[in-house]
């Protein structure tokens, strides 16, 4: 029998090309996600296995790729635990930064420390106006 060589990019009728261009693909979107560490090292293995027949001159042969890619960062916050009405104990995400402080959230309104929008009954009443004073503004010209 002559040396032939075999060519890896026609390899199970280019399955195995395939296969890898997916896993470089994987690859190319775990380096761009910026919830991964930038300094992980990436990898892509291409496994060939080999089993013969009984008479050695044939040869089945599976292939095999797998990448290695960079994992999520973990990420962090604050759980506020305590106690509802009837006493079981619940968790809820702290929001606000400290426990109890009301904030203004993303949409522009306010906030318990949970997240929960405070509602009209949450508020605290307008201030009363004074007998006569307009709520109108005024303008007033110092020249």
């Amino acid at each position: 029998m002559t040396k032939q060589s075999i060519d890896l990019n026609t390899l199970a009728e280019g399955g195995m090309a395939e296969q890898v261009g997916i896993e470089m693909q994987k690859v190319y979107e775990n380096i761009a996600d910026p919830n991964t560490d930038w300094k992980k090292k990436r990898t892509i293995t291409v496994k060939l296995t080999f089993e013969a027949d009984k008479k050695r001159d044939l040869a089945y042969v599976d292939v095999e790729t797998k990448s290695s890619l960079a994992p999520m960062q973990s990420v962090g916050t604050k759980v506020i635990i305590g106690r509802d009405e009837v006493g079981d104990v619940q968790g809820a995400e702290l929001k606000s930064g400290v426990p109890g402080q009301l904030f203004i959230d993303n949409d522009g309104d306010i906030a318990k420390d949970t997240g929960e929008k405070v509602g009209e009954e949450d508020s605290p009443p307008p201030a009363a106006e004074k007998e006569g004073e307009s709520s109108k503004i005024r303008r007033v010209n110092f020249n």
